[in-house]
């Protein structure tokens, strides 16, 4: 009876074991499943800056509050006949109109920085879609034109965000320099900031609110043409054609090389 008794327990806890282990390999299978699907699952990534030979690099403002120095930067971007990108939070665009067609008639790009400044990602596609296209429709009623380029506020977004852009037929933007102006430190600094940083095909952040920028954007401006660089608009550095962006962000071109027949 011992004998039988000890056998009991001992496929009891065979079983058992057996069990766990079955529960275990589904696990490490499930888990591998999902690392393939999640590694096989494109990665949408904005513009952060553009592929080129071209010595040119893209001032870029983003206007969400206040609008006490728009003018300003206005004035010395004429001064230095600069054509810069300036995106607009749509609620933005109702408090200061005349700084919208302002910017405008100047020859700067007009880009669109959402309807209320919100975090996007947090938002459902239909919503994303929603600040895109109502931020769009304010911009269009005041300067007549349509615009193509999109920066995300705080630069968050994810997949659902730039394809919803690229569904609203638009460039999702980022950038690739970062002035740090929002920090507010010396118009020094923020210079240092930008030129030590920039390369071909650069974009540069700045901000129409930033307590220090008027001071540093001639500076900022000067230091980029010492070293050869021509500003312009982001709409023109963005490259024609079919592009893909790489894991850094980089816009480049789909080039299609055929082989010459012998």
């Amino acid at each position: 009876m011992r004998l039988l008794i000890l056998t009991k327990r001992s496929l009891i806890t065979i079983g058992f074991c057996l069990v766990i282990a079955l529960v275990a390999t589904a696990l490490v299978v499930s888990t591998t499943i999902n690392s393939v699907q999640t590694a096989s699952t494109e990665r949408e990534i904005p513009i952060y800056c553009v592929d080129t030979d071209k010595k040119q690099v893209a001032l870029s403002f983003d206007a969400a509050w206040g609008n006490e120095q728009t003018d300003t930067l206005l004035q010395i971007l004429d001064k230095y006949n600069v054509k810069s990108t300036f995106f607009l939070v749509g609620q933005w665009v109702d408090n200061y109109p005349d700084s919208v067609k302002a910017i405008a008639e100047k020859g700067h790009d007009v880009g669109n920085h959402s309807n209320t400044h919100p975090y996007m990602t947090k938002l459902s596609t239909s919503d994303m879609t929603g600040q895109i296209q109502a931020c769009n429709e304010k911009i269009k009623n005041i300067t007549g034109n349509e615009t193509t380029l999109f920066r995300a506020p705080y630069g968050d977004y994810n997949n659902d965000v730039v394809k919803s852009v690229n569904g609203c037929n638009m460039y999702c933007v980022q950038w690739d320099v970062d002035s740090l102006d929002w920090k507010d430190p010396t118009p020094q600094q923020i210079t240092a900031n930008v030129v030590k940083k920039v390369k071909n095909g650069s974009i540069i952040l700045m901000h129409n609110g930033a307590k220090n920028t008027p001071e540093a954007l001639p500076m900022v401006i000067e230091g980029l043409q010492e070293q050869g660089y021509e500003i312009v608009p982001i709409s023109q550095i963005l490259l024609q054609g079919e592009y893909y962006t790489d894991v850094q962000g980089k816009m480049c071109p789909k080039n299609v090389t055929t082989s010459p027949s012998d």
